[in-house]
C-alpha cells in the first residue's frame, strides 16, 4: 500500500510527470521520450490498470482519495495528495475530475505482429488531431475493430486527450505505426487484406455494394479531417469506397465517418 504524501508546493521535483500538461508540443515529446502518459479520471485510471499498465505515480485531491482507496491500497507506486489550487499549478488547468494518474508505456508492437492475428483493421494516416483519435478509437473499441495501424504522423493515442476522448478505449484496441509510408501499407497487402479507403469521391462504391463485411479481411484506410487520404494512399488501395449522404452534405467528420464506416466492416447493413 502507498500512503498518500502530502506535497504543498508545485515546485516539487516528485510532480514532474505532471507539470505542463496544457503544453501540447511539449507533452508530445517528453511522453514518449520518457515513457509515459497521462490517465485522468477514476474511470480511465482504472481502465489502464485493467488493461495491464503499470503506474508510476498518482496525484489526487483530498475528495479522490476515499474514491481511490482499493487503487492505493493495491499500488506500491507513490500517491501524492495536493490541493485543487496546487493541482492548477502544476498542470496548468483545473483538474475536474481531481484525480491523475502517470503510467508506463509498454512497446508497441510492429506492424506485422499486429496484422497477423486481425481480420478487420483500421489504416490512419496522418490524424494528427487528438481528439479524433480519440474517437476513432472509442468507435473502433465500440463497433469490434481489432486493431488499429498508424501512420508516422498520426497523433498519440495515449496524449491525455485522446485517452480521456475515447474513455479509455485506447487501452483496448492493439495499435502499432506503420515505419514508412505509404510503403507501410504493403505490409497490410501482403498479410492478405482488401485495402478500402474511404472517400466522398463520387467514383467510389459505395458502403453497401462493396459489402466489407463479406470480405476475409479488411483494412479501412481514413485520412485526416479536411484533407482526407492523400493521392499516394488512394492510389495504393484496392478500391475506393463512400458512405452515401443525403440533404447536400458532402462528408462527415473522420469520427463520425469511422463510426459509420466502422459498423458497415464489422455487420454490414441489416437485412430484412
Amino acid at each position: 500500500m502507498a500512503d498518500p504524501i502530502l506535497i504543498d508546493d508545485p515546485a516539487d521535483p516528485r510532480l514532474h510527470d505532471y507539470t505542463g500538461l496544457t503544453d501540447v508540443e511539449l507533452r508530445r515529446r517528453r511522453e514518449p521520450a520518457e515513457g509515459l502518459f497521462i490517465a485522468e479520471g477514476e474511470k480511465v485510471i482504472r481502465r489502464a490498470r485493467q488493461a495491464g499498465y503499470r503506474m508510476r505515480s498518482m496525484m489526487l485531491s483530498a475528495k479522490w482519495i476515499d474514491v481511490m482507496r482499493d487503487v492505493i491500497e493495491e499500488e506500491t507506486a507513490p500517491v501524492y495528495a495536493v490541493t485543487p489550487g496546487l493541482a492548477e499549478q502544476v498542470t496548468g488547468y483545473h483538474v475536474h475530475r481531481g484525480a491523475l494518474a502517470s503510467m508506463r508505456r509498454e512497446p508497441l508492437p510492429d506492424a506485422a505482429t499486429l496484422l497477423a492475428a486481425a481480420r478487420r483493421v483500421a489504416v490512419l494516416e496522418s490524424v494528427n488531431d487528438h481528439t479524433n483519435i480519440g474517437a476513432i478509437f472509442r468507435s473502433a473499441a465500440a463497433l469490434g475493430m481489432d486493431a488499429v495501424l498508424l501512420s508516422p504522423d498520426c497523433a498519440d493515442p495515449l496524449y491525455r486527450r485522446s485517452v480521456k476522448v475515447s474513455m479509455g478505449a485506447v487501452f483496448s484496441v492493439p495499435y502499432a505505426r506503420a515505419e514508412s509510408w505509404p510503403q507501410g501499407l504493403d505490409a497490410v497487402r501482403e498479410a492478405g487484406f482488401s485495402l478500402l479507403a474511404l472517400t466522398p469521391d463520387a467514383r467510389a462504391t459505395t458502403m453497401d455494394d462493396a459489402a466489407p463485411h463479406r470480405r476475409e479481411r479488411v483494412a479501412l484506410m481514413l485520412g485526416a479531417e479536411g484533407e482526407g487520404l492523400s493521392r499516394q494512399a488512394l492510389a495504393a488501395a484496392d478500391e475506393w469506397v463512400r458512405i452515401p449522404m443525403a440533404h447536400g452534405v458532402d462528408s462527415l467528420n473522420v469520427g463520425a465517418a469511422a463510426a459509420v464506416a466502422f459498423y458497415a466492416v464489422v455487420t454490414g447493413r441489416p437485412r430484412d
